[in-house]
């Protein structure tokens, strides 16, 4: 249950982040979020949505996770899909911002214990 509920946090997390990425980018609220100009926003605004996109397919596979009838398969995709999300927030808060490890990782990291030790 403990797990469910965080890696329904974590998708829904990435869900926010494909929504910012692919369709408010160059709105007040990107800029605000991501600390840019409006013209550094639309010269990157084809590769945040790729981003955006990407972040997309991750929800997906967590949501995926969830949903599958195979106990065993489920936890294969969770652990596959937190995975992903946690080397993707060290890369970011290597090559970003030690913000994105706390927003991004934490809650992947707390999911995957969480599923690791079953609760």
């Amino acid at each position: 249950m403990i797990a469910s509920a965080l890696i329904f946090l974590v998708a829904a997390l990435h869900l926010y982040f494909l929504v910012l990425e692919m369709f408010f980018w160059t709105k007040p609220m990107g800029l605000r979020t991501f600390r840019m100009s409006l013209q550094k926003a639309q010269e990157s605004a084809a590769l945040a949505a790729n981003q955006g996109l990407y972040n997309g397919f991750l929800a997906a596979g967590l949501v995926w996770s969830r949903i599958s009838s195979d106990p065993q398969f489920a936890t294969q995709l969770s652990i596959f899909f937190l995975g992903c999300v946690i080397v993707a927030a060290l890369y970011g808060a290597y090559s970003v911002g030690k913000k994105i490890l706390w927003i991004q990782g934490l809650p992947a990291l707390l999911g995957m214990i969480a599923v690791l030790t079953g609760i």
